[in-house]
Order: C-alpha cells, then sequence, then structure tokens
C-alpha cells in the first residue's frame, strides 16, 4: 500500500468566522472555515478547500478586483498572499496586531489594511516583481478607537474607514489639495458599514443601533486637485509608533476632528448629511451587526443579531423586504458583482446561505455540524459519508461535491455512532437520547426507531453484513441490544459485561459480534447460535475501540494504555501488538499543571479503522495525528498532522513563556471570564441573545476515522471538522519490476509498432500515469477486446484499477467503459477468485460508473424535457398557423364570392 495522501477537502464546516466574499463572475463564493478557506462553486453545485492554512483562525479575506490573488489575515495579524488560479502561497507577512477588515482598490494597485486605529495603505502585490511583495505607502491616523470597515471610490481616489469611536474618515489615497482627510459623525454608537455611491462622493453611514445616515458631497470626483508640493510630514507622536519594518517606507497623514483648514485659495470638499433613517422602528433593541452595498443597483442588505435582513433601496430607503434566516445573528454579508446573490455568514450556527432576492429563494443553504463530531461512516461505494455530531443531527456529504444534500434531526441527544446498511441506501445512528434510528436515503425520513426497554444511552453501535441485525451498546448498563431491521423488534440482550459497552463491529463474513468493554475483554457473540460468547479475550486494558479486518481473518483493539493489539478471531491468540502512546505526541493544554511528557501518559487511541486491502491500520485519538501502522511488521508507516491551527488548545508540547506569570499560567490566572477568544457558550434553552461572556477554547482531537471502501482516500472527524486526505498520484514514482530496457522512448517505439499489449505491459512497468494514459489512449477501439485477451494476469487488476481511476475523471467514457467491460467479461471467472483482494478496485469502479450514470440521467432528462416543449411550442405554432391559413382561405372564398355576386351585378346591369 501507498502513503502518499494528501489533504483533499474539508467537510462538515462551511463558515466560522470572518468576512465573506464573492468571485469575480460572481458565481462563487469565498468563505474562512477556521485557519483555512473553503470555495463554494455555485453554478456547478462543488466546493473546494485550498490547500494553505494559516496559524490561528482568519478574521479577515481580501479579494484582488481581478480574482488573481487574495490575502489572508488570521487572528494574530499573521497574512498569507495566496494565488486563487495557482492555489499557492506567494508571499507571508505579519501585521503584528489583530486586523478589522481588508480591501483592494477598484484599479488593483492599492489595498487599504485597518488594525487598531490607523489605516494602512499598501501598494498591491503582482503589478512587477518585486522582493517585497507588501510594500507601504502611507499610513493614515484619525480615529481615537478601532476601526471597523473600509470602502473605496470607483475610481480609487479615496477611501472612507469606519470606527468604533462612532465617526466616519474619510482620506485621499494621494495628496489631493482639497481632500486630505474629512470626519463624520452623527451617529450613536460604533459604525459597522460605510459606502461611497457610484462615481460619487456621497455617502452611507450604518451604525451598530440601526441608524443610516446619508451624506452629500458638495465636490464631484472629477473635481479633485492633486497637491503641487508635498509637505513634508510630521514625525510621529509618541505612543503611536507604528513597527520599524513598516515606518521605513511610506508617508504619515494625521487627521483631526472636522475639516482641515483651508491655507490654500482651493475649495476643501464639505459634507452634509441630507438625511437619517431608522431600522428599529418598533422600539425593539435589535444591534445591526453587518451591511452590504450594490452600488449599481443601490441595493442597502443589513443583517441583524436576531437573524433577520433587510433590503432597502437608497436613497429614497424604501424597504425591498426582510426575512428571518437563523436564530443566530448575522455575521457577514456579501452581495456578488451582478447584485442579484446575497452571501449571508453565521458564525454562531456554522451556516452559510445565499440568498437570490429578486426570486426570493435560496441558491445555496449549507449548516455544518455547530459542535464536535462524534462519528463518521462511508457508504459500500465511497460516495457519501455521513456524519453524527454532539448537536444531535445526522448528515450525509456527497464526496465529490463536498456538500452536504440531507440532515436528519430526529435525535434530542447527541449522536455517538452511524453506520451504512451494505445496500448503501440506509444510514443507522445511535445516540445518548436511548434511541437507535435508522434512516432511508431514497425517500429521506426515520423508518425505524429503535428502543430498549429500559432506559439506556447508547455509545455504540454495528450493523451486520446483511444489513438484517442491528445491534447497539450501552454505557450506563453494561449490555448489548439486538433488534431486526425488518421488524423494528427487540430481540435479545446480550449480558456479560462488567463495564461500558465502548465498541461493537461485526465480522464482514461471518455473522459474529465482537464487543470491546472497560472491563478488559472483547468478547465474541455467535449470531448463529443462540448469541452464545463463543470466546473471550483478555485485554491489558481498558477496550476503547475494535474492528475487523476487511476479509475477516484479524481482529484488531486499541486500549486505555495506548497500545494496538492484534488478535485472530478463530483461535482466540494474539497475533501481535504495537505500542503507539509514544506516536500520539499530545500537546499542553493551556489549564494543564502537567507537562505534556507526562500528561501523554494517559492518552490513547479511541478509533481504529483497516485500509482497504487489509495491510495497515488507521489510528486517531486525543492528538492532532493521525498514524498508519504496518500490520505484519508492526511499524509506524506515517504520521499525518491534521491542523496546525493554534486557536486550538493543546497543540504545542510546552506553553507559550509569554502567557506565563509568576502565578502561573494567565489561562489559570481568570478562567470562565472569556475576553472574546475562542467559542461562546450559551446558556441552556436560550434561543435569542445571550448577554454572558463564557468561552473555552476546543482541544483539538481525532473522534473517529474511516478509510474510504474504494482505497483511494481516508477521512477523519475531527476538531476542525471532516477532513478529507487522498491519494496523490503526483508524489509517487513506485516501478514494478523496472528494468533498463523500460524507458519512455521504448514504450513509444512499441506504439509505433502497433504492439499494444507489450506497450500496456511496459507502461506498467514503469508505472507513470501520464505514460499509462498515452498508451491506454492510442489503442483503437477495434482492438481493445483482443488486447485485454492477451494480457498477462498480474497486468489485469493493474489496468482494471488504473481504468476505474481514470474513468472518475476522463471525459472519454464509452472508450474506458470498452476497456472495462472487456476486462471483466474475458478475466472474470480468475477476477471472481480473487475478489477479496480486488475489491476496493471494483467498488472504485462502481463509484465512478455510478457518477457519470446519475450525471447522464439527469442531463438527459433535462433534455428530453426541452425537447418536449420544444415539441410542444412547435405544435402550438403549428396549430396556430393552421388556423391562420383557414381564416385566410375563408377570407379568399368571401373575396371571390363578393366579386362574382358584383360581376354577375354588372352582367345584369349590361344586359
Amino acid at each position: 500500500m501507498k502513503f502518499a495522501y494528501k489533504f483533499s477537502n474539508l467537510l462538515g464546516a462551511v463558515y466560522r468566522q470572518g468576512n465573506l466574499s464573492f468571485s469575480k463572475d460572481g458565481n462563487a463564493v469565498i468563505s474562512p472555515v477556521g485557519n483555512r478557506v473553503s470555495v463554494f462553486d455555485l453554478k456547478n453545485n462543488t466546493s473546494e478547500t485550498l490547500p494553505v492554512s494559516t496559524i490561528k483562525n482568519i478574521t479577515s479575506v481580501g479579494l484582488s478586483p481581478d480574482g488573481a490573488l487574495a490575502v489572508v489575515v488570521d487572528e494574530d495579524g499573521a497574512a498569507l498572499l495566496v494565488s486563487l488560479v495557482t492555489r499557492a502561497v506567494l508571499h507571508h507577512f505579519h501585521f503584528h496586531k489583530p486586523v478589522s477588515s481588508i480591501r483592494f482598490s477598484p484599479d488593483g494597485r492599492k489595498f487599504v489594511v485597518t488594525k487598531e486605529n490607523v489605516a494602512l495603505m499598501y501598494h498591491a502585490p503582482g503589478k512587477q516583481r518585486e522582493f517585497n511583495a507588501f510594500a507601504l505607502d502611507k499610513s493614515y491616523y484619525g480615529p481615537y478607537d478601532e476601526t471597523t470597515c473600509i470602502d473605496w471610490t470607483d475610481d480609487s481616489k479615496c477611501f472612507v474607514v469606519g470606527s468604533k469611536d462612532m465617526s466616519t474618515w474619510v482620506f485621499g489615497a494621494e495628496r489631493w489639495a482639497n481632500l486630505i482627510y474629512y470626519s463624520l459623525g452623527g451617529h450613536k454608537d460604533l459604525i459597522v458599514g460605510c459606502f461611497f455611491e457610484k462615481d460619487s462622493l456621497d455617502l452611507y453611514t450604518v451604525s451598530q443601533d440601526g441608524t443610516l445616515c446619508v451624506w452629500e458631497s458638495d465636490t464631484e470626483l472629477d473635481e479633485l486637485v492633486l497637491k503641487k508640493h508635498r509637505d513634508e510630514p510630521k514625525p510621529p507622536r509618541q505612543g503611536e509608533e507604528e513597527e520599524e519594518e513598516d515606518r521605513a517606507e511610506g508617508e504619515v497623514i494625521r487627521g483631526k476632528a472636522g475639516a482641515p483648514d483651508e491655507k490654500d485659495a482651493t475649495k476643501n470638499v464639505r459634507y452634509k448629511q441630507m438625511s437619517k433613517h431608522f431600522f428599529n422602528k418598533e422600539g425593539d433593541f435589535n444591534n445591526l451587526t453587518a451591511a452590504a452595498y450594490h452600488k449599481p443597483s443601490r441595493i442597502l442588505v443589513t443583517g441583524f443579531a436576531s437573524g433577520i435582513f433587510h433590503l432597502h433601496e437608497l436613497p429614497e430607503f424604501n424597504l425591498i423586504h426582510s426575512l428571518s434566516i437563523s436564530q443566530q445573528r448575522i455575521t457577514s454579508v456579501a452581495i456578488n458583482s451582478s447584485g442579484d446573490w446575497i452571501g449571508f455568514g453565521c458564525s454562531g450556527m456554522g451556516q452559510l446561505l445565499v440568498w437570490e432576492w429578486q426570486s426570493e429563494s435560496y441558491v445555496f443553504k449549507q449548516q455544518g455540524h455547530f459542535n464536535n463530531m462524534a462519528a463518521l461512516a462511508y457508504s459500500p461505494d465511497g460516495q457519501y459519508i455521513a456524519t453524527g455530531g454532539d448537536d444531535g443531527k445526522v448528515k450525509v456529504w456527497n464526496t465529490n461535491s463536498g456538500l452536504c444534500f440531507v440532515t436528519f434531526t430526529e435525535h434530542t441527544s447527541s449522536v455517538t455512532n452511524v453506520t451504512f446498511t451494505s445496500s448503501g441506501f440506509v444510514v443507522v445512528s445511535a445516540s445518548l437520547d436511548g434511541t437507535v434510528r435508522a434512516y432511508d436515503l431514497h425517500r429521506y425520513r426515520n423508518f425505524r426507531t429503535f428502543a430498549s426497554p429500559r432506559p439506556a444511552q447508547f455509545a455504540s453501535l454495528a450493523v451486520d453484513a446483511g444489513g438484517e441485525l442491528v445491534s447497539a451498546g450501552a454505557q450506563d448498563s453494561f449490555e448489548i441490544f439486538l433488534w431486526s431491521m425488518q421488524t423494528g423488534r427487540l430481540l435479545e440482550v446480550l449480558a456479560g459485561h462488567e463495564g461500558p459497552v465502548s465498541c461493537l463491529c461485526f465480522s464482514p463474513v461471518r455473522s459474529i459480534l465482537a464487543s470491546a468493554s472497560w472491563d478488559r475483554t472483547v468478547r465474541l457473540w455467535d449470531m448463529a447460535d443462540s448469541w452464545q460468547v463463543k470466546e473471550t479475550l483478555p485485554l491489558t486494558s481498558d477496550g476503547l475501540s475494535v474492528t475487523y479486518r476487511p476479509d475477516g481473518q484479524e481482529l484488531a483493539v486499541a486500549t486505555l494504555n495506548g497500545e494496538i493489539s492484534f488478535w485472530n478471531p478463530d483461535t482466540a491468540s494474539q497475533t501481535g501488538s504495537v505500542v503507539g502512546r509514544h506516536d500520539l505526541e499530545t500537546g499542553r493544554k493551556e489549564t494543564d499543571k502537567i507537562s505534556a511528557k507526562q500528561s501523554a501518559k494517559c492518552k490513547s487511541f479511541t478509533s481504529l479503522c483497516y485500509s482497504a486491502d487489509g495491510d495497515s491500520v488507521l489510528a486517531g485519538g486525543q492528538s492532532k495525528f493521525v498514524c498508519i501502522y504496518n500490520v505484519k511488521e508492526q511499524m509506524l508507516m506515517k504520521k499525518f498532522e491534521i491542523s496546525c491551527n493554534l486557536s486550538f488548545d493543546a497543540m504545542e508540547e510546552f506553553l507559550d513563556r509569554r502567557k506565563m506569570t509568576e502565578f502561573g499560567s494567565l489561562a489559570l490566572v481568570d478562567e470562565g471570564a472569556g475576553d472574546g477568544d475562542g467559542v461562546n457558550i450559551s446558556l441552556p434553552g436560550v434561543r435569542r441573545g445571550d448577554m454572558s461572556s463564557r468561552h473555552f477554547k476546543p482541544e483539538i482531537r481525532v473522534s473517529s476515522l474511516r478509510f474510504s471502501p474504494t482505497g483511494r482516500s481516508w477521512a477523519a472527524t475531527t476538531t476542525e471538522g471532516l477532513l478529507v486526505y487522498s491519494m496523490d498520484g503526483s508524489l509517487v514514482f513506485d516501478p514494478y519490476d523496472l528494468d533498463l530496457d523500460v524507458t519512455p522512448a521504448s514504450i513509444r517505439k512499441q506504439l509505433r509498432l502497433q504492439e499494444w499489449a507489450s506497450a500496456i505491459v511496459l507502461a506498467f512497468r514503469l508505472n507513470e500515469k501520464a505514460l499509462k494514459q498515452e498508451v491506454l489512449e492510442t489503442v483503437p477501439h477495434a482492438q481493445v477486446p483482443v488486447v485485454c485477451g492477451s494480457l498477462p494476469d498480474i497486468y489485469v487488476e493493474k489496468l482494471l484499477g488504473f481504468v476505474a481511476a481514470s474513468l472518475e475523471k476522463s471525459g472519454h467514457l464509452q472508450f474506458y467503459m470498452t476497456w472495462a467491460q472487456s476486462l471483466l467479461m474475458l478475466h472474470g471467472q480468475k477476477l471472481k477468485n480473487r475478489s477479496g483482494a480486488i475489491l476496493p478496485t471494483l467498488q472504485a469502479l462502481q463509484k465512478s460508473i455510478q457518477r457519470h450514470f446519475d450525471s447522464l440521467s439527469k442531463l438527459c432528462d433535462f433534455n428530453m424535457y426541452n425537447i418536449r416543449y420544444a415539441a410542444a411550442l412547435s405544435k402550438q405554432r403549428g396549430v396556430k398557423r393552421q388556423a391562420e391559413e383557414e381564416e385566410e382561405e375563408e377570407d379568399d372564398e368571401e373575396l371571390s364570392e363578393e366579386m362574382s355576386v358584383a360581376s354577375l351585378e354588372d352582367a345584369d346591369i349590361m344586359l
């Protein structure tokens, strides 16, 4: 097995905090999720997580006007310059203080960053080659409190900055003679948004108390005059010095309350308040939390703490409509370039919504688990992932699109485990509310609810290979309950364990149930023989997780002392063990009074999973690492670091000395009264608003791991979300039976000689993906069955695996389907004899075919509807044309009759 897996996608979370942004074409929304950035394509309904991550949670994202660059800033002010074209990090920079907002100028030449009470204007990177991508141009002082928002004029001549001191400041990007700075008041609360009118200096300002001020300028943008002689910048006042590297370049501009003095003959820009409007007319106190303005259509969108948003048309302040979209505060609002779609982010619930206001419908509606994820399961074909969380929800995600397509909310307490049945169309979940529920993925409904005679909290779950038996282990009564999926009746209660049942697993080939418990045993229950205990395996410590190898010939058990032991279920003998405690490398929490080395002694693996081929085992637990062990060699093969986000607890081995005082760690000094960092804990039962200030820092851990049945990816539910790691073929050079004669030149020579089978064998011996694809696509379509028949048996499986992987992404659908059909028809019996070994390959092939079948079915249905519509339209027009022709014929007949009558009358007169 190859271990060249790389991070592929982040599921289970769509938005955490920070500002939303739309792409240049308006068809994709860019959302910060923790310390990563996800891009949601609204046209193709897919999601992608960029392969970049910051040290802490992201708070601000600034997009360049051409959509090629993004500046991503985290909580501490560390910034990354990211190319959205190549998905690569181009530059690292540190602002040294938290950044509240960042905005590029419309011409793409500058960008402004606001931190504390200063606005810093930088030259935008990418216009020319430079060593330092972030070159400071000017520093603007004026506000006395933290700055909150920025907006630019359309011609990039001026920008406006809002502040928490209730003032708004207009600054010139250049040294204009008639506009250096201008301060505006008029509000009684902090400024949430400030917006310029299109091609004008006229302003709208919105404050948190729900007040909108309309400001009119007496000067047009064309009337701004450049200053001839630049004044020397004054030396900085003491206490307001910036960092030395920032001050090395750049000019300092200081503003005072009011307008600057008119020393020249040039008339300075003046503002006048035209009108004032209020959102909270009913008198209910509802904080305005986010605002966005679309200049061409003059639409103002405002979001409130109650989850309501308003659409107003300015400057008349006409309400278009208002709607409640969440029970939590709206954190961020964005409008796309066309003004049709509005994006909303709600950090409290982890919601991301895109609303089309003209048709009043959702374009996109996603929500992650807003508490920890507890469990996950892959469908048998690897297309779907089901997850369960502490919020009591069960969600099913599509691995191709990365989006959730159904959410089940029937559970009233935390979901502890989920699994699929062998058919792939039924999801079963266990919960602490004392129920096990089965969901139908055809009709999206809860069709079975299993309960115990006495209330019990279910912590483990398993379904047998046939999908007939459902078992769940209780953590309070130490019993295992068995139900029939068909009837929903309780069949048996298995008693015998003397501690909570931590994990259950059915054998993939026989009707035997393995149960691990805190009583230091694993029991094997025979379902065919009156549910008797077949074997009892003694453990050295409490059992936490148990899993069968895909062929059912081996059992892996994780225990509390950090060991993984391997057992033969037939002989009940131990075949090996791995001591994995040192591989966990746990970090020290801020509130820990002991070192990480000491706390690691009580850490262990809590989740185990075999790879699809059974050669390796994946292990994760109370750590930021996921380990892959080789079962045969019983050694560590690779460790994956699932996160580098220091916003989580227990990430670092040693505590930061800057947080240490003579009384100990700062985290221990005032525990419970948070200062805004971490996750807000609301009071139980509170639905709207909470004046408390309790926060906690989530601890990094892996709660569940699963390998995809196709063997090409694996997934982990972590504090960060659902992380998917896929096989990276580009990093592996793994030749098979390499020789001096096996070169690309010799392979292409065989192609020229039309020795197709020989060329394929040589290409698979060299094992380079591009070369294999070239050889395969050069073979004529008519020769495919002949070539498949002459291939050696050892290369048939390799070719089938390559066809399955290529079919998923290639556009040559019929060509690769022909290869798959020929291989299966000609070598079907030999492949059937080795079905256990090639099962992942066949499941990958099935997944690819199913995906194409679904997309083609959708396309064909759409085309059929179009054809029917066109036929009905033409038929309607034909009927209409026929009626018109009949009317014309009738008119002609009447005319001819009139003419004949007239001629007869003329003849009578002549006679």
